[in-house]
């Protein structure tokens, strides 16, 4: 598998001869974002690799769509260039197009002649704190098997704070990559501990159940509201049992990875 970094929580998967993109965000620094009930956010840099560079891309997973920091305007125009869409279920039927909507744990797979057949299942997220669904709506993360994998299967975390839901992924796959959106999201009026996406302290907690073989973190800079950057985050995990397995993407490098 060969992965580039993009930025945010976009990246180019390469699996055999398939090319899968991630929450495609394409728009340059200085946009704004607003995500309703008095949040707003900023852009800070744009993409490492610009969309065209990219090449074909057969299908693109996609978290949740209504958030401008995953699924952002650019990103949404260029939907018509990506192939199969998956994303959650209202997701899907807001995007139309054939979109898949999965709920979590269902599965759909992507399957070509001369291609190997690779399994998606939709993993739970809850993208704030507790109660937040009916504000933040619904996101999933990614599961991702193919025949030849010899750790486990490639997880996308998806945007979500640590809880018993995405706990569950330790009791039910066996994971041997986790892509692991971090970043600690919040704003300036929520206090305390109460986030919208992990830390890394939270994700290095996560991970000591998954117990996968490789760890890449994503979505941890390139907006206003991200509040934990990778200098911060990577003195945690350096300092975690995990450090060994933290690999750290230079954005815009293909990174080849023994999955």
């Amino acid at each position: 598998m060969r992965i580039t970094y993009i930025g945010g929580p976009t990246a180019l998967i390469e699996i055999g001869p398939w090319r899968l993109l991630t929450d495609p965000t394409f728009d340059p620094p200085g946009k704004r974002y607003f995500f309703g009930w008095g949040t707003a956010s900023k852009k800070l840099q744009g993409p490492a690799v610009a969309f065209d560079d990219l090449g074909r891309i057969d299908a693109v997973l996609i978290s949740h769509d209504h958030h401008g920091d995953n699924l952002d305007p650019t990103g949404r125009e260029l939907l018509p260039r990506m192939g199969q869409i998956v994303t959650t279920e209202p997701g899907a039927r807001r995007l139309g197009g054939g979109a898949v909507g999965l709920a979590p744990w269902a599965t759909t797979t992507l399957e070509a002649e001369g291609r190997p057949r690779i399994e998606i299942t939709a993993t739970p997220c809850r993208h704030g704190p507790p109660g937040s669904k009916p504000i933040v709506g619904d996101v999933v993360g990614f599961a991702l098997k193919w025949d030849g994998q010899q750790h486990g299967v490639l997880w996308i975390s998806g945007d979500t704070v640590l809880y018993d839901g995405v706990r569950e992924v330790a009791q039910r796959l066996n994971v041997g990559t986790a892509v692991v959106h971090l970043g600690g999201v919040t704003f300036p009026w929520l206090s305390g501990p109460l986030r919208y996406t992990m830390n890394a302290q939270e994700a290095a907690e996560l991970c000591g159940l998954v117990d996968p073989h490789t760890i890449i973190p994503i979505h941890y800079e390139g907006w206003k509201h991200f509040r934990q950057g990778r200098g911060p985050a990577e003195q945690v995990l350096a300092a975690s049992p995990l450090a060994p397995r933290v690999r750290w993407l230079a954005a815009g490098t293909p990174t080849e990875l023994d999955v």
